[in-house]
């Protein structure tokens, strides 16, 4: 029903920048709208973070983590969800995912359908 691809990853050195593109597949183009989005991030030894989510009337929320760091915005004509990742920290290494759902999550894990992953590494 809904497919989520995430691209954009790769290594960076400390206060580095990237991009991370998220394309959804969705049943028809009249549903996307429909969708809440959102990223997380999984780093080794860590609970799956949400960091940052964008429902479907405009409300973002940030993870207190990463706000004033990172944006989250969509392409509705591309069906496609960003990541706009800037003054990298170490800390931010992880493997990145975009989720969707048809409920408002927010920022929980409860979101029914994921992405692949694509990963984040900043190094110092």
């Amino acid at each position: 029903q809904v497919q989520l691809v995430e691209s954009g990853g790769g290594s960076v050195q400390v206060g580095g920048s990237l991009r991370l593109s998220c394309v959804v597949t969705v049943a028809s183009p009249s549903t996307y709208s429909s969708y809440y989005m959102g990223w997380f991030r999984q780093a080794p030894g860590k609970e799956r973070e949400g960091v940052a989510a964008m429902n479907r009337f405009g409300r973002i929320m940030y993870a207190n983590s990463v706000k004033g760091r990172f944006t989250i915005s969509q392409d509705n004509a591309k069906k496609t969800l960003y990541l706009q990742m800037d003054s990298l920290k170490p800390e931010d290494t992880a493997k990145y995912y975009c989720a969707a759902d048809r409920d408002d999550y927010g920022l929980g894990p409860q979101y029914a359908y994921w992405g692949q992953g694509t990963q984040v590494t900043v190094s110092s």
